[in-house]
C-alpha cells in the first residue's frame, strides 16, 4: 500500500476533501472533520484513523498499530507501517472511519453531503 493508493480509496468517498496540514501530513476530512491522516514523510507514524472503541482495543494489540498521538481518546490508532493491514482489510478501516465521522456531523450538513454527487 502507498500513500498514492490510500489517496485514492479515501478521495472516492462521497464528499471526501484533502488538505496538508500541520506541515507534512495529509489530511482526509468530511464535513470538515478529520477521518484519516497520512504522513507525506517517512517519520514516526504512516497512517492514522477513526475506529470504534471495540475495534480500537482489538486493533492496538496487533503488532505495528499503537494509539494514534493526541487522538487516541477519540478512538484513532496509527499504523507504523501503510502495509500493516492488507489492501482489502485498509480499504474497509477507512471506510469505517469515513462512516463514524459522518455520523457524527449534524444532519443538515449529511444531508448537503448526501445530496452531493461524487
Amino acid at each position: 500500500m502507498t500513500i498514492e493508493r490510500v489517496r485514492a480509496i479515501c478521495l472516492k468517498f462521497t464528499g471526501a476533501t484533502e488538505q496538508i496540514q500541520w506541515g507534512n501530513d495529509l489530511v482526509f476530512k468530511i464535513g470538515g472533520k478529520m477521518f484519516a491522516v497520512a504522513a507525506l514523510e517517512a517519520t514516526g507514524n504512516a497512517l492514522a484513523f477513526k475506529c470504534s472503541p471495540e475495534e480500537f482495543a482489538l486493533l492496538i494489540e496487533r503488532q505495528g498499530i499503537v494509539p494514534a498521538p493526541y487522538l487516541a481518546r477519540a478512538h484513532w490508532v496509527s499504523l507504523t507501517k501503510f502495509d500493516i493491514l492488507s489492501a482489502a482489510e485498509l480499504s474497509e478501516r477507512l471506510r469505517q472511519s469515513y462512516d463514524l465521522v459522518f455520523a457524527g456531523l449534524p444532519k443538515r450538513t449529511q444531508s448537503a453531503l448526501k445530496g452531493g454527487v461524487k
